[in-house]
């Protein structure tokens, strides 16, 4: 049997091809969530699909949970806060607006909307509130639900699409409710509210009493001062612990609701691939809509038909030909490289590390040249012209064409693992840019990408 037969029996079914404006149409798609593992491109792809979105005649608001403040850059506003602010520049009919969740300010504004004037500045004033709205644990996924959920009560917008907060995991924009919902009714708040619920005289003998040991611990523990702050802040949210739990699950059933879709975003990288796999999972666990998968910063060639292996014997043969027959050291064999890794049975996941380098240099999309440079792939000096001879410099071309090849295996084999294991996920893959978007221009031109209906990616590596 030959090779190539070989191949072709152990051939992937291609991918689904993901087909963004269909869904962005669709006026019952109310909710787009970008969900998915750190630097993979959630926040340029949920501005990018908002802004197509409006200028297909949507109203849309694009909620962001970026610190690096990439979204207000690239649409022109000076900065983004608390408040959606309209886009200007959107071309057709639709409007576009963004904003930048302010996790402080949110929680400020529940306890504001939920607790009489008195109790509300009693709480802000609190310093265990303040450290608990500016950084406890959960608060800012919880907040980006509590945000989302108040947008849509408004009905303002047509569309409104979430870039979830920059996690450690992706899964922490489902769990943090639960969590938060948790801790407020977990058994630590229920012993610090006991003495304020009981009150007066008998609220003090039962603190004497039944919680000398508890609070002697925990002021140890705390710090008398922080104690008594956190008892203060727990009696005055008791008649609110009920809404945060109430809200939480109400905007989860609305993350479950036929009106939204969740998008997973990922680069073409085994472990944010396998981070995607985990999120598809979980989402099907929880009976929440998966749209399907984006696949940023895929690596393209225009020259695909040139395997690596040929690239590098083609260049060894120039190498032999400019090579001083008489010069017994001088024949240039072919440096170690990932060549031999294409002898080897093809491989579905890309167990090799490093090419961080090629995937994040400037590159140009549907060239065959390589960003990276690599001592032994440089054209040489020819000694006598002080200059590379034409073989030399098209040899050099030859070995950076196979270093892409090489690069777009992996990027493949590593796609394919994730539609082996997930067939019915619908992808849409958008190539790598040379640059980082940076206005309204490069969101559309993300959104025409995105909705190009086409991978960039063959079937299969040509190897």
């Amino acid at each position: 049997m030959s090779r190539d037969q070989g191949q072709a029996q152990h051939r992937l079914p291609p991918a689904r091809v993901l087909d963004l404006d269909p869904l962005l149409d669709d006026p019952a798609t109310r909710i787009v969530v970008c969900c998915g593992s750190g630097g993979v491109g959630k926040t340029t792809t949920a501005a990018a699909l908002g802004l197509r979105a409006a200028e297909r005649g949507r109203k849309v608001v694009v909620l962001t949970i970026d610190p690096a403040r990439r979204l207000a850059q690239s649409m022109g506003i000076d900065s983004l806060d608390n408040t959606p602010r309209r886009v200007k520049g959107v071309e057709g009919d639709g409007e576009l607006h963004a904003m930048m969740l302010d996790m402080k300010r949110t929680f400020d504004e529940i306890v504001e909307a939920h607790a009489d004037p008195e109790r509300a500045s009693a709480i802000l004033s609190n310093p265990f509130y303040q450290s608990l709205s500016a950084g406890f644990a959960g608060t800012q996924e919880y907040m980006a639900m509590e945000k989302l959920g108040q947008l849509r009560a408004r009905d303002a917008w047509d569309l409104i699409v979430v870039d979830t907060p920059p996690s450690r995991s992706a899964l922490d924009f489902l769990d943090a409710p639960k969590r938060l919902g948790s801790f407020l009714d977990g058994k630590l708040i229920r012993v610090l509210l006991a003495p304020a619920k009981v009150g007066g005289r008998a609220g003090m003998k039962f603190l004497n009493v039944g919680m000398s040991m508890m609070t002697g611990a925990l002021g140890k523990l705390l710090g008398g001062q922080l104690l008594k702050d956190v008892q203060t802040f727990v009696a005055a949210m008791d008649s609110m612990f009920g809404g945060f739990r109430t809200r939480a699950d109400a905007t989860y059933k609305l993350l479950q609701a036929p009106g939204t879709a969740f998008l997973v975003v990922a680069a073409p990288e085994r472990d944010a691939l396998r981070e995607a796999a985990y999120f598809v999972e979980r989402l099907a666990a929880e009976s929440m809509p998966l749209a399907g998968l984006v696949l940023n910063r895929v690596h393209g060639s225009g020259a695909a038909q040139l395997s690596a292996e040929r690239a590098l014997a083609a260049a060894e043969n120039l190498d032999l030909a400019d090579t001083d027959p008489s010069d017994d050291g001088g024949t240039a064999a072919a440096p170690d490289s990932p060549a031999a890794e294409n002898l080897e049975e093809p491989r579905i996941v890309d167990q090799d590390g490093g090419k961080a380098g090629l995937r994040n240099s400037p590159d140009t999309h549907g060239s065959s040249e390589s960003p990276a440079t690599d001592a032994a792939a440089g054209p040489a000096t020819d000694p006598g012209s002080g200059s590379p001879s034409a073989d030399q410099l098209t040899a050099g071309l030859l070995r950076l064409h196979a270093e892409r090849m090489h690069l777009l295996s992996r990027e493949q084999r590593t796609r394919d693992r994730f539609t082996a294991l997930h067939p019915e996920v619908a992808v849409a893959e958008v190539a790598a840019l040379p640059g980082d978007v940076h206005d309204l221009t490069g969101l559309r031109d993300i959104g025409s990408r995105l909705a190009a209906n086409r991978p960039e990616l063959p079937e299969t590596a040509d190897d």
